[in-house]
């Protein structure tokens, strides 16, 4: 079995027998799997979309939502994949300060989930299974050989235990 780790901004495309991890925070997986081939994909993207329109010679990034989807079916198609026969699954949007007052328009794990949903739907991509939000961070493995995928999530240590000021 290979296994593979992603880096924020990674992306990984291959078939059985691979192995795939990653951590997240506030950032989303999108999993894209093809049962007949197990060709599949997983991104780990920190934001939705690079914020202004993409010039036509720039190169696609996955650090961005909207661009890892285009980069992971672009090169499923070289597997002989079909986007509308696949599986997809969302992971992450994980609020990194519980307790901590921050405006929701400033939440950026729940807009990379929202965002994540959207795209998949533009891309008609079926959504079979999710675990988004909720505090902490998620340790995420797919195994292409049989699309499973395993999710863990740890809540965070609250801020005054890393100051070691007390309650």
């Amino acid at each position: 079995m290979h296994k593979t780790f992603l880096q924020p901004g990674e992306y990984f495309v291959g078939h059985r027998p691979h192995r795939v991890s990653t951590l997240l925070g506030s950032c989303v997986s999108i999993v894209i799997w093809h049962p007949r081939t197990r060709a599949g994909a997983m991104s780990h993207c920190l934001l939705p979309t690079r914020g202004k329109r993409r010039e036509e010679d720039d190169v696609p990034d996955a650090r961005y939502a909207d661009e890892a989807i285009w980069l992971m079916l672009r090169d499923l198609r070289q597997y002989g994949v079909s986007p509308e026969q696949c599986e997809a699954k969302i992971f992450g949007g994980g609020n990194m300060f519980p307790g901590v007052s921050v405006r929701e328009a400033c939440n950026i794990g729940r807009r990379n989930g929202e965002a994540a949903q959207q795209l998949l739907a533009r891309h008609e991509l079926r959504i079979v299974s999710s675990s988004l939000y909720g505090p902490g961070y998620r340790r995420i493995v797919f195994d292409l050989a049989t699309g499973h995928v395993w999710s863990r999530q740890t809540s965070v240590v609250p801020p005054q235990h890393l100051t070691g000021n007390s309650p």
